[in-house]
């Protein structure tokens, strides 16, 4: 089954209790519809991948190589398609999972996982601490400075934008456009 947004949100819920991680996974769920949007996909499809992608981020931070590794069973357990599962496996690809994003959807949230963190950060150090008005030279600024999110890893964004066919620059202002109308339910 492919579970409504609600059911999606219920599940991450069920599984996760801190309010950032919540907050990831509506931003990705969010990215993630909007790049369905220019890929002419189902947004449904690719906002529940996006929800559920990190399902298993808080019984695993100890144990962060088992991360996409539990994932799995709680989908399953939950009947949800194999193909979200696999989906959702393959945004640890190279990290945590052998599972290689395998077409546009699995793609997309490989490169956009590590880089919503990073754009929320930089829009949170603005005066206005909002995306409205953070634009792409502010990112890239950011984005050499290694101190600054120091958490994101970089080349798994450069990886994956290549991986998409897509120009950095590009992925990043999208990006940007599809969290600027959640800031608020994402925590900003």
């Amino acid at each position: 089954m492919m579970p409504t947004r609600e059911q999606a949100i219920e599940l991450v819920k069920k599984y996760n209790k801190e309010e950032s991680h919540i907050h990831h996974a509506i931003a990705v769920e969010n990215a993630m519809r909007h790049f369905a949007e220019l890929y002419n996909e189902s947004p449904d499809l690719w906002g529940v991948v996006g929800l559920l992608h990190d399902i298993d981020w808080e019984m695993t931070t100890d144990t962060p190589e088992r991360h996409c590794h539990v994932a799995p069973e709680l989908l399953r357990e939950a009947g949800v398609d194999e193909e979200i599962i696999h989906a959702v496996q393959s945004h640890g690809w190279g990290i945590c999972s052998d599972v290689e994003p395998s077409n546009d959807m699995e793609r997309t949230l490989f490169t956009i996982d590590e880089l919503t963190g990073l754009i929320i950060t930089a829009g949170l150090v603005r005066p206005s601490k909002s995306l409205a008005d953070l634009e792409l030279k502010s990112v890239k600024k950011k984005w050499k400075d290694k101190a600054f999110a120091r958490g994101v890893n970089r080349e798994i964004i450069k990886q994956g934008a290549e991986k998409m066919n897509m120009p950095l620059d590009d992925v990043i202002t999208e990006t940007i456009k599809a969290l600027r109308p959640v800031e608020k339910l994402i925590g900003m």
